[in-house]
Parts: structure tokens; sequence; C-alpha cells
């Protein structure tokens, strides 16, 4: 058996790696199981902090390129791939941002999302038509996950997407990747092996989603889609977010919830509109107005008004 603490050969990536402590799962009870499933766990965080100096550069990074109306794109297949269309697609709810802003490739393409097509990422051609046909360019983002750091698919696509002029993101489970080498902003959070040898939906996953909690969440927080820690760019599309859009307005405000709520529906359930009528004594129009000259940024057109 190989040993956790070998190197791996350039055809075994550490993810592929198999850990001594695990080698006898089937024989243990599933209190054992859980205990030591949760201590693999526990040091997925710290491989993470130790990129987190990596991470920040490629936030910034994605952040200046979206500053200019570039979109944000993650690439991937398999587990990763269906990670970055989760984190994607609550981009939209949380920060009201369209399903062409910040969206995600999957090799496959959408029936993969709950059907694997696992021979697809093996095909780099058609990562480079997907950045093609996405017509992705010097304004956008992309960034590309891959777990082992030499998913074909994966490749394809960040080669194509660096040459068009886009800013390129690796993120990666392995140390020098092949992903790693082709983007400017390599992020490599190696965890080590799994559980279950090669199974990297899970440290592997964990860890790409810490990240892509963090490339999000951060980027649009720099992008203006916070205040005070509130999501006021919030899309309150059922009634546990209208509930909250109106929370987030008293709070901001100090006017009772009643108000608030009344405010907002006559304010097209718009959280900074809602806002800057109570606070600076606007109508709608000249909220929506003060708004759009502060590009949108509440914390800017609340500051106008001083």
């Amino acid at each position: 058996m190989t040993g956790v603490n070998e190197r791996p050969s350039p055809h075994q990536p550490v993810t592929e790696l198999a850990d001594p402590r695990f080698a006898h799962i089937e024989d243990a009870p599933v209190a054992e199981l859980t205990r030591l499933m949760n201590e693999a766990d526990t040091s997925v965080p710290a491989a993470v902090q130790r990129e987190l100096p990596r991470i920040s550069t490629a936030i910034e990074a994605i952040t200046a390129r979206m500053s200019r109306g570039g979109r944000l794109i993650y690439i991937g297949a398999g587990t990763s791939g269906r990670l970055g269309v989760l984190d994607a697609s609550e981009c939209g709810p949380t920060f009201d941002v369209g399903p062409d802003e910040v969206f995600a490739i999957v090799a496959g393409g959408p029936s993969a999302l709950v059907s694997p097509s696992e021979g697809a990422e093996d095909d780099a051609q058609a990562g480079d038509h997907a950045v093609v046909e996405a017509n992705i360019g010097a304004d956008d983002a992309v960034v590309g996950l891959a777990s082992s750091g030499r998913t074909p698919f994966v490749l394809g696509a960040v080669r194509r997407a660096r040459e068009r002029g886009a800013l390129t993101v690796g993120i990666s489970c392995n140390a020098g990747t092949e992903l790693s080498a082709l983007v400017e902003c390599p992020v490599e959070v190696v965890v080590g092996p799994e559980v279950i040898s090669g199974s990297t939906r899970l440290k592997a996953g964990t860890a790409q989603k810490l990240v892509l909690n963090m490339i999000s969440t951060i980027s649009m927080v720099k992008l203006g889609k916070t205040y005070n820690g509130l999501m006021v760019d919030v899309r309150p599309t059922n009634e546990k977010l209208r509930a909250r859009a109106a929370r987030i307005v008293s709070t901001l405000t100090g006017a009772p919830e009643t108000e608030a709520t009344a405010v907002l529906a006559d304010s097209a359930f718009d959280v900074r509109t809602a806002v800057l009528r109570i606070q600076l004594g606007l109508d709608h129009a000249a909220a929506t107005a003060r708004l759009r000259a502060a590009n949108g940024r509440l914390r800017v057109a609340l500051e106008a008004g001083e």
C-alpha cells in the first residue's frame, strides 16, 4: 500500500494516493468512520489558509475585471464543475447578478449536472470550443477548477481563455500542476489523500467550495453588493427573502418593520432604493437616480447625501 508520506509520481497526484489510516474502513463501526472522516475534514481549512495570499491575489484581479463590466466564469468537470455551478447559481438571489454575469461551464453540458459524463473531461478541444462559444474576452475572469490540476477539458478552456485576453485563475488540490502552469493566478490547496483514495468529492471538493465561497463573496463585497455586512442587493423572490429584505431596511434605517415593508414594496423590492428613500427622505425617482449615479453602491449614494 502507498503510504500517506510517500511522494506521488508524475502520473499519480497526491489526491490519488492511499492513506494507511483508512485501509480498513470496511471493518470499522459507523461511529469510528464518522470520527475518521471528521478528523480528515479538519485539515482542509488549514490547507486553504496556506493559500490565502494567492487566493487574495486572484480575488483582487477578478474584482478588477468585473468592475469594468467583465464576467466571472467557472470552468470544470465532474465534482469541480458541479461546485462551480452551485456557487454561480447562488450569486443571483444573493447579490442580484444576472446569469450572464456569473456562470459556470461544465464538461458534458447541463446534463452532466445530474448524469455523470466522465468521458467529457478528457476532451480538451471541447473546453476550447466552450470558451469561444461563450465569447470570453479580455474583460472576463475565468476560474479553472480541477482537483487533479490536469483535466484536459479545463486545460483546453483555460489555455484558450488566456489567449483571448481573459484573466485566468486555476484552483487545484495538488502541487506544481499543469493547470497552475497555464494560468496567471494559480491556487493549489493541497489537502492530501482522501478517506476513499481518489474520491475528490470529499476533502478536495470541500476545499474548492471554501475557495469559491471566498471568490464570489469577496468579489461581490468589493463591487458594492453589501453594506454594513448586509446583502443589500438581495433579490427578494419569495416570502422568506422579502421578509429578510424588510429586516435589512429596518436595520439600516431604524424604521419600524411595517414602514420598511411598505416602502420596500413601493420600491420594486429594491433594498437600496428603500433605504435611500427612508434615510434621506427622497421619493422613488430621486432615490433611483441617486443610486444610478453611485453605480449602484449604497454607501456611495448615502454619503453623497450627507
